[in-house]
Formats: C-alpha cells, structure tokens, sequence
C-alpha cells in the first residue's frame, strides 16, 4: 500500500512546483498616449489608442496574453549586458509637453536600429516622478540613425525616471528583453504628494477596479482584477496591445518597475469582468499599481497602492 502511493505523491508534487513556476512576473512595457483627464493622483495619460491596436484580437507572441519576452532587473539602471539607454536630456521644461530623446546603443557601441515588436510595438516607454505621480506610457517614435524621441504631456517640477522597454532584434542581444532607465529633472519648486495608502479598489472614468490577492515579496502568487460599471460586472473590455489589461507597478522610494500581464485569453470585445494575473513582486513595501484596460475605444488608467509583504 505504501509502496504504490509513491508515484501519486510524486505527481502532485510535480503537479505543484510547475503551478509555481507558472505564476512569472513579465517585466515589460507596453503602452498607451497622454491625457489630463483622470482626477485620481498621477494619472495625466490613457486617451486613444490607434485603430490598429483597437481592432487587434489576438497574441502577436505566443498564444496567451502575458506570454511575451521577460526582461529581468528592476529598471534602475541604464545599462546591461553592452546595452545603453543614453540621452543629451538632462532637465525638460516644467508645466508644458516636452520631446525627450534617447538612444539605445549595443555592446559595439553604435546605436541600435533594429528592434523586435513586442505587443505590436518596438518601443515602450514610461515616465515616473519620484513620489510616484505623473504616471505616463506612451510610444515613441525611432529616426533612421537611431534616436528615439518621446513625446511627453506636462510635467511637474522634481526628479523624473525614463524607463524605455524594448527587444534587440539584431546582435548579441537578439531576442533579449531589456528594461533600462535613465532620470531627468524638471526645474521648479517640487511639493511632494503623499502616496494613497492602500487599497482594493480604484475609480475612474466611472469604472471600479477591485485587486483581489495577497502577494508576497519575490513569491509568485496570483492576483485578480475585477472590473465595473455602476455596479455592474463589464464583459466589453477590448483587446488592448493584444492583451485585455496592462498592469504597471512602481515600488515605492526607488521607483523600482515592475509589469504584470492577465493570463485571460483574448477573445474580440468580450473581456471582463474578472481578469487574471500572473505575477511577482520582487521586494516588500508598497507599489503603486497602474491598470489600463479599453472600452468603446477608449483607454481608462485607474490607479492603486497595493502593500507586498
């Protein structure tokens, strides 16, 4: 008797580790425009994203949402592995829209012109002040020798990170994700916004996000996002950069940059209400988290401080 049960207790412990091992942090940027329209806290961005990416219906990599590349590292630092994020930018003007350049150069010191689309685009890009306000993610555009320029909404004085996100399609670095950064700073008198304190749920554009789950420092663990209207689970969210959800996060005190992709396979206009995540957080404190989801055509960024123990 004892001797057959140990092939079954074998399995389910197989059976358990590759469940662990499933629940990965996807540590990429994907992306939206700017808009001043939401009132919560850092949050001028999300208004329309483009017709291609609206009518797209399916994984451009892989046959699940989140199922992209991997970039490992936290963000805080503007080279790895040879690459550099490298720009002349050093301060941007305070209270008006701004072009932030940059360039990617490899280990041959040249600069990169050659990417990888990721969620049907070859650059994301970020922008985060220090206290974790001012949230934006958009999409820059590339010139034939290289320069990326980012064009950035208003800014608020104080210290800045850049994060650019992207995958060489050439070189040593082939295939290889990378999420590096870079800080600016915005002249003028910078009041520091104190961070919400934690919370379930975030409002906007009259919806409400609810995070349901637990997580643990650097310990995979699901989380769940459920979405409403009036109180009324939504089941129209749109496919969105071939995912019905980004979920960015920025960890409190060294804007640290983590991003986290539904497991809920795409299937047209009829995501919702509950969406699934698969993720990691690699260190304790708070984070502020980022949820963008589309509806009739429209991006909605609803914003929460979720505490990791």
């Amino acid at each position: 008797m004892f001797a057959s049960s140990r092939p079954t207790v074998r399995r389910r412990a197989l059976a358990a580790a590759g469940t662990a091992a499933a629940l990965a942090l996807t540590l990429a940027a994907c992306g939206s425009s700017n808009d001043d329209s939401s009132s919560m806290p850092g949050m001028d961005h999300g208004a329309k994203p483009s017709a291609s990416a609206a009518a797209s219906t399916s994984p451009s990599m892989g046959d699940m949402p989140g199922m992209d590349h991997v970039a490992a590292g936290n963000g805080l630092t503007d080279n790895k592995d040879g690459y550099h994020l490298t720009s002349k930018d050093t301060t941007l003007a305070v209270g008006k829209q701004a072009a932030y350049r940059f360039t990617v150069t490899g280990p041959d010191g040249k600069p990169v012109t050659a990417f990888a689309v990721d969620q049907t685009k070859r650059m994301h890009f970020y922008a985060i002040r220090s206290d974790l306000t001012g949230f934006q993610h958009i999409h820059p555009t590339i010139a034939a020798d290289g320069t990326w320029t980012a064009g950035l909404d208003t800014l608020a004085p104080g210290s800045w990170r850049m994060f650019a996100s992207f995958t060489p399609d050439s070189g040593v670095g082939k295939g290889t994700a990378f999420v590096l950064s870079r800080t600016i700073t915005v002249p003028g008198t910078a009041a520091k916004i104190p961070l919400p304190a934690a919370a379930k749920t975030a409002e906007v554009d009259g919806y409400t996000a609810t995070v349901n789950g637990e997580p643990m420092a650097d310990m995979a663990h699901p989380l769940t996002v459920t979405v409403a209207q009036d109180g009324k689970p939504v089941t129209d969210l749109q496919p969105y950069l071939d995912t019905y959800a980004h979920l960015t996060a920025f960890h409190e005190g060294d804007t640290a940059f983590a991003h986290l992709h539904p497991s809920t396979k795409v299937n047209g206009d009829h995501g919702g209400p509950e969406l699934s995540f698969n993720g990691e957080l690699p260190t304790s404190g708070n984070w502020r988290l980022f949820l963008q989801f589309l509806t009739g055509g429209k991006l909605h960024t609803a914003a929460l401080t979720l505490n990791v123990g």
